[in-house]
């Protein structure tokens, strides 16, 4: 299942949200837009849709393709709202959009995500988690809890220190537990909270890690956002962009940190999908992990755009953009060589922004059968205005064969900072 934007706005959000479903394990795609979001589908109030996601719940039967609509019209309220298509056939179909929140007054929502408790034997199993921040309250961390599969949801609560943020990614724990990360509200750390009683409350917000990040080149919209995912046992592996291990904060490799609890996390490592001295830029990450793996015999898959030479741009050098994967069989240990995915292409072909070139603010790896499939964005060249940037799957998914392999080597790590709490900070980062 992959969803995204369809009629992206120049200015922020889309025309709807797209959907496309297989059931034979990727070879083949049904293809359509998610019913009544917008005002293009005749559906008032809202005119655009953004930041889509998807999750599973088995305990219902029920896929949920979350979007965040917004009402960027001139005469309108300017307002937005958190809300969730149903498919109960495997994704062929889907019902009408089911609200999870509603802005009133100056509230203005932004960046959702939602995950489902898939562990059969958790004694929440079967709650579904949506959160998203309020950008128009600094950026307030928001959760959202359902127990019937989407059909109603609990009232907005935020986290025990009202802590702000965005970009959170959560994910369930086999015992039921609910762990967060997110950016802080200026993307300049990552941050982490949790529940430990089925989102009837959430934790303080704790700082993980500063998180410094080279501006890439060809005016690509990216930024130190978060990829979380979590293995069989529960632990979980947060990714994102950073320049801490290169040279005057000149290039970003991508970078990992783990937990086993939420409170406790590892120290920050680099994926060595280059060397250190390499001029190769990697940024916009998505981390998926083989849910029938766990500890040092997890297997994690790793999709992320790069350039070659991070100092592209200019009339010599154009910005060529591709897409890569690297998996490492050992829990993050040791890693596989690089593989090309998708691309080179010019970043001049994706779909243009108030802020940058974008091929979206993040992207998706998942398992199946043993092999990683990454959903991820690639551009062929512009008919004149129109853009063409389809959603794109590896053929067939991709796996590392054993050997090969890159060892994270000691001293291609660091110990998570002690940044100061972010809690109170006030944000003008908004990403639609």
């Amino acid at each position: 299942m992959a969803v995204s934007q369809i009629g992206r706005y120049f200015d922020g959000g889309a025309s709807g949200t797209g959907f496309a479903t297989s059931t034979d394990g990727g070879a083949t795609w049904t293809s359509g837009a998610l019913p009544g979001l917008t005002t293009h589908q005749g559906a008032p109030p809202y005119e655009r849709a953004t930041d889509p996601v998807v999750a599973y719940d088995p305990e219902h039967g029920v896929w949920l393709a979350q979007s965040l609509l917004l009402d960027e019209t001139a005469s309108g309220p300017h307002g937005s709202a958190v809300v969730v298509n149903r498919s109960t056939d495997g994704g062929l179909s889907w019902s009408g959009p089911i609200t999870t929140a509603a802005t009133s007054g100056n509230e203005d929502f932004d960046k959702n995500w939602i995950v489902c408790d898939t562990h059969s034997t958790s004694p929440f199993y079967g709650n579904c988690y949506a959160t998203w921040d309020d950008f128009g309250n600094g950026n307030r961390i928001l959760m959202s809890t359902s127990t019937n599969g989407g059909l109603t949801w609990s009232a907005p609560a935020a986290t025990a220190n009202n802590a702000t943020g965005l970009g959170g990614q959560p994910v369930v724990q086999p015992d039921g537990d609910v762990i967060v990360p997110a950016a802080n509200a200026f993307e300049t750390a990552i941050i982490a909270f949790r529940s430990t009683n089925g989102g009837a409350s959430w934790s303080n917000a704790i700082t993980i890690t500063s998180t410094p990040s080279h501006n890439v080149a060809g005016n690509l919209r990216t930024g130190p956002l978060p990829s979380a995912e979590i293995d069989a046992a529960g632990r979980v592996y947060v990714v994102w962009q950073d320049c801490r291990f290169r040279k005057g904060c000149k290039v970003n490799d991508i970078v990992m940190t783990t937990s086993d609890d939420g409170v406790t996390w590892s120290p920050i490592t680099r994926v060595p999908i280059d060397t250190v001295n390499s001029s190769v830029d990697h940024f916009i990450p998505g981390i998926g992990v083989d849910p029938s793996t766990s500890g040092g015999s997890a297997w994690l898959g790793l999709t992320y755009y790069f350039y070659r030479a991070s100092r592209c741009g200019t009339r010599r050098t154009p910005c060529q953009l591709e897409v890569g994967y690297v998996q490492s069989n050992d829990g993050g240990t040791n890693w596989s060589n690089h593989t090309d995915v998708a691309g080179p292409f010019p970043v001049t072909w994706t779909a243009d922004t108030t802020q940058g070139r974008m091929v979206g603010d993040y992207i998706s790896t998942s398992w199946l059968g043993g092999r990683a499939y990454g959903a991820f964005a690639v551009a062929s060249a512009p008919s004149g205005t129109r853009f063409d940037e389809p959603i794109a799957v590896p053929t067939g998914g991709l796996t590392a064969a054993a050997g090969g392999f890159v060892n994270n080597a000691s001293g291609e790590h660091a110990v998570a900072d002690a940044a100061s709490d972010h809690a109170a900070a006030r944000s003008v980062i908004r990403r639609r």
